[in-house]
């Protein structure tokens, strides 16, 4: 069985030990300074000339070091760090192999409290040295391994800055429909943890309480609404939300038409004026921005009255994220208006409805090539002066093949995480993939959270 297990504390003895190595890259040394808080970018010693590949360890940087030793390997998952003592004694710069360690040095009669040694070196020198007390885990846990876990901090954090700006706002009420399996669980219970969300779960209670006690989870705090099949928890799920019960949905283990069917029903679902819609909310890490993709998940072949409903709903998601104008490109294969290509006459069309005011709150070009629309470069190249090329915020795509397309190869190709959210019904949906990381799952609660703030009205400081 692929992945890692946990180890507890009665399993625990004086002198396990574990390390791991890596080679420090510069997108490693921007993670440790993204975790860490700085504002200021490099810390050099006293008299030396700054250098843009050093960086000295403080204490929020190592504790990120020696947490990912103990919260991932030894004990691993369930671990709680209850106190660390800890010296910083050196740099690291591009190009060190670093090695940190942690060894366990005594357990205490304190209930599962264990003294670990904890080291991070280079070749040439100590760089940490320490001392961290830890609560171990009581029960075994499983974990999968995680796909290319170098992209889980990146150099344009697109979540962290959502998330930053979810602070101080308070946690949403969020309907989980089904969440029968332990991503869905688990993502949902992540998301209650880092104030988000206040989850309903909403499925056959037995199962759910059995898979949380299997995971180690107490769900005690959270009610449970109990239904029969993944059918039932749908309908139960939005008939909360028809109720005002709930603020959002979130998709737990269930498949996307089974949700998306009870809300879009004409009897007790949650249809508006407005055509139902998904957005990526994507973090790519080779864009200097955020980045919304619509709609790649629910309109197959849109009709020019429901790509402006599209349209319209991604640009007032990005409203609620912060963005003030967004600029929206309307993509097709050409940048010219082409009666051969329909998806070109559309764009045409939706570019003067925004300037008859029947498309609001940003700014449209459009038909425009996928490289023009993110590349000032390409841009430049075939002469496009437009105030939406090479600088586009949402990107608005012809219908449901060209995006799922596309956002799968930001994803697979360019190592993009995205949150998916669903907008245009009474509630936002989020729209999680079987497929999706927790981080993924969280960046789409938080998604969800400013959605249902933004329309409190609640005041939400812009986007940096």
């Amino acid at each position: 069985m692929s992945g890692y297990s946990n180890t507890t504390y009665g399993e625990l003895a004086v002198g396990a030990t574990v390390s791991a190595q890596r080679l420090l890259g510069q997108s490693e040394i921007e993670a440790l300074l993204l975790v860490s808080g700085d504002v200021v970018p490099f810390h050099v010693p006293e008299g030396s000339e700054l250098s843009p590949n050093m960086l000295s360890v403080d204490a929020v940087a190592a504790e990120a070091i020696i947490a990912g030793m103990l919260e991932r390997r030894l004990p691993g998952p369930g671990t709680r760090i209850v106190s660390q003592q800890l010296e910083f004694l050196g740099y690291l710069r591009v190009g060190d192999q670093v090695k940190a360690t942690v060894t366990v040095l005594e357990k205490l009669e304190s209930p599962r409290r264990v003294i670990f040694e904890c080291v991070v070196e280079t070749a040439t020198q100590r760089v940490l040295w320490g001392r961290t007390v830890v609560e171990a885990p009581e029960r075994k846990a499983h974990f999968p391994e995680l796909e290319r876990p170098e992209l889980i901090i990146r150099r344009n954090d697109v979540f962290v800055r959502l998330l930053k700006r979810c602070e101080g706002l308070a946690p949403v009420t969020c309907a989980v429909a089904h969440p029968c399996d332990p991503d869905s669980l688990l993502g949902a219970l992540e998301a209650a943890r880092v104030g988000l969300i206040v989850p309903v779960l909403v499925g056959p209670t037995a199962r759910i309480q059995s898979l949380a006690r299997s995971l180690g989870e107490d769900i005690s705090s959270c009610r449970l609404v109990d239904t029969e099949h993944s059918h039932a928890s749908a309908a139960a799920a939005v008939t909360l939300a028809r109720n005002g019960e709930v603020e959002t949905l979130m998709k737990g283990s269930l498949h996307t038409d089974e949700i998306m069917q009870a809300v879009v029903s004409s009897q007790g679902g949650l249809r508006t004026d407005r055509r139902v819609s998904h957005v990526f909310v994507m973090d790519v890490p080779a864009y200097d921005r955020i980045l919304f993709v619509t709609d790649a998940a629910i309109n197959i072949e849109p009709s020019l009255k429901e790509k402006a409903d599209i349209a319209q709903n991604a640009i007032d998601l990005a409203h609620s994220l912060g963005l003030e104008r967004p600029k929206v490109a309307i993509l097709s294969a050409v940048e010219m208006v082409n009666p051969d290509i329909a998806s070109t006459i559309d764009a045409a069309a939706l570019c003067k409805m925004a300037d008859r005011g029947q498309i609001r709150g940003a700014i449209l070009d459009g038909p425009l090539a996928f490289d023009n629309a993110i590349s000032e470069v390409a841009a430049r190249t075939k002469s496009i002066e437009s105030p939406v090329a090479g600088r586009a915020d949402i990107l608005l795509v012809p219908n449901i093949e060209a995006g799922n397309m596309l956002a799968k190869q930001l994803q697979y190709f360019a190592g993009a995480d995205s949150a998916g959210i669903v907008l245009g019904a009474r509630v936002p949906v989020i729209l999680t993939s079987r497929a999706d990381n927790v981080r993924m799952r969280i960046g789409s609660a938080a998604v969800a959270k400013l959605v249902v703030h933004a329309r409190r009205a609640t005041a939400i400081p812009p986007l940096k």
